[in-house]
């Protein structure tokens, strides 16, 4: 059964007001105070379990925070004039709302934690001591992904780390570097407490493997590159986790509590559920097609023989997606393919489609086509999406990854990589995550430039839409290569005539592509490299907290 976690509100400043099923629910809704909470297990538990609650918050929508992250990029956009598109798009202010709601939502989990470390005290003598320092652990790690979120939206923030006292509530930032290294101690301190891995159908919960694996994650976007190898190992050593054998089910029920999966968000029906079938999938299937891949996206793909699309002599433009990378029909919804039941086709002389939802099989109008609001790239994300959830696809459960194993073998790869220490173990995480998904190994004695640009590719494509490029590009310094200039969606009505030139960031260049200029410019994207490295501290916490520094030139 799924991890119940929806069911429990805890209030950042130390109150409490909880509800998990009939039984209790019989329980008081008024606020307790931190004199008499927590007294026994179950108020610990629901203390915990509001810790894990408190991370599912949304950017303002009703998709959870990871699937809306990379419309903050170049690889994917959102057609709604969202507030996260402001922040992709270089037109965000600082009072910007999905920057607010980041902010307020890792606070609350960090608020949430802090609670339950500086109470938990008053439950020792009634709970098992194992499950207490267990509780203890969950509660420092969930406070610490939240620091790492904060710190690679908004860099340096306020380091809190027990419940304040209002007149305590003036506080400056601490640096990320200092934070990165708190973050680092923290999860050493509380790994050994926490299980090995989790049991049954549950990945909402902190194990040692996750824990070692967001140490690796933040060892590696602070260039800590022996600190990420070796957590990267360490993760790997808790023996439960591996690469499982359907890339395209990864994300969909299917796969929902399969060996790679880390650590999750959870949802269920009745307590707490998500749309994102309704705002990714298509017009024939209900969906509104509102968060798409972009041109740059597609063309990042390699073709089958492990070269990219402007060098493989597999790659027929007029055929673009034959010998491609498997894992882009697997994550994308390109036209010709069939998505939730119906042959997808974007081109707009495509009026009529197949639905293969019945048998027979019968010619239906293709709104993917000639609908005003469908696709505007002319693609769909296939991530995230079951066709389950048509019936009902504003009421989705499916859980959201948040660390999966492939992450922590390609993390190994790249900080050995960066520390210039490569051996055959850099080879085979590569290779473990490309033979999975088709693709072939990579050539040996390859030289440390070529590999950079591989491991930086396989991020990109891996990981496509599971809100980890935003890191990456900023940690990379192509921030202001890739978010500058136009956001492109396909020619409507043909095929590039060539391969776009791509450079060792996999960046696509158009210019030398012939017929380039019929592509549909969705939006023209601003950078500004003294600005947007970072997003603006919302403004009401610059107005309330006098010591608190805005980020540069916000």
């Amino acid at each position: 059964m799924k991890l119940n976690i929806a069911v429990i509100t805890i209030g950042c400043l130390g109150f409490l007001a909880a509800g998990c099923n009939k039984q209790l629910d019989k329980l008081p809704l008024d606020s307790p105070s931190s004199a008499s909470f927590y007294n026994d297990a179950t108020e610990v538990e629901l203390g915990v379990l509001g810790c894990y609650k408190a991370l599912t918050w949304e950017l303002k929508s009703t998709r959870p925070w990871p699937v809306m992250m990379d419309n903050t990029t170049d690889v994917s956009w959102n057609r709604s004039s969202h507030p996260s598109q402001e922040l992709g798009n270089g037109t965000a202010t600082s009072t910007n709302e999905s920057a607010q709601n980041a902010w307020a939502g890792f606070y609350k989990a960090i608020g949430r934690a802090n609670f339950l470390l500086d109470n938990i005290d008053n439950a020792k003598n009634n709970i098992d001591e194992k499950y207490f320092r267990q509780v203890v652990a969950e509660a420092r790690f969930v406070r610490a992904f939240s620091y790492a979120m904060l710190t690679e939206m908004f860099g340096g923030v306020p380091l809190v780390t027990r419940m304040l006292k209002v007149e305590e509530a003036q506080m400056e930032k601490t640096s990320k570097a200092e934070i990165a290294d708190w973050i680092l101690q923290e999860l050493d301190e509380a790994a050994p407490d926490l299980p090995p891995f989790n049991t049954g159908n549950i990945t909402g919960r902190a194990t040692q493997a996750a824990a070692y694996a967001l140490k690796a994650r933040v060892a590696l976007y602070n260039e800590k590159w022996d600190i990420a190898a070796e957590a990267a190992n360490a993760a790997r050593r808790t023996g439960k986790y591996g690469l499982y054998e359907n890339y395209g089910n990864l994300f969909n029920y299917t796969g929902e509590y399969c060996k790679e999966h880390i650590f999750s968000l959870q949802y269920l029906k009745g307590t707490l559920t998500h749309s994102n079938s309704n705002f990714i999938s298509s017009r024939l299937a209900g969906g509104v097609s509102n968060e798409v891949p972009t041109q740059q996206m597609l063309d990042s793909y390699e073709c089958t023989d492990g070269l990219t699309i402007d060098r493989s002599p597999l790659f027929d433009p007029q055929h673009p997606f034959n010998n491609r990378d498997p894992r882009l029909a697997m994550s994308i919804a390109v036209p010709g393919s069939v998505y939730y039941g119906y042959q997808f086709e974007t081109h707009p002389d495509s009026t009529f489609v197949w639905n293969y939802n019945v048998t027979p099989a019968i010619r239906i109008r293709n709104t993917d086509a000639t609908n005003t609001y469908a696709t505007f790239t002319g693609y769909l994300w296939r991530k995230w999406t079951d066709i389950k959830d048509m019936p009902d696809d504003e009421n989705c459960e499916g859980d959201i990854v948040l660390i999966r194993y492939a992450e922590v073998l390609l993390t190994y790869a790249e900080a050995r990589i960066e520390a210039n220490r490569i051996d055959e173990s850099v080879y085979l995480a590569l290779d473990s995550v490309r033979v999975r998904a088709g693709m072939p190994v990579v050539p040996r004695n390859s030289s440390q430039a070529y590999l950079r640009s591989l491991v930086r590719r396989e991020r990109k494509v891996e990981l496509a839409n599971e809100g980890l490029r935003l890191s990456d590009i900023r940690r990379w310094h192509i921030a202001e290569k890739v978010m500058k200039g136009p956001r492109y969606g396909r020619i409507r009505t043909a095929w590039l005539s060539k391969a776009p030139a791509l450079d060792e960031n996999t960046i696509p260049d158009y210019s030398g592509v012939p017929n380039a200029g019929s592509m549909r410019i969705i939006e023209n994207m601003v950078f500004d490299p003294n600005r947007d490295y970072l997003w603006p501290i919302p403004n009401i916490e610059i107005l309330t907290n006098k010591k608190l520094e805005q980020n540069a030139n916000w």
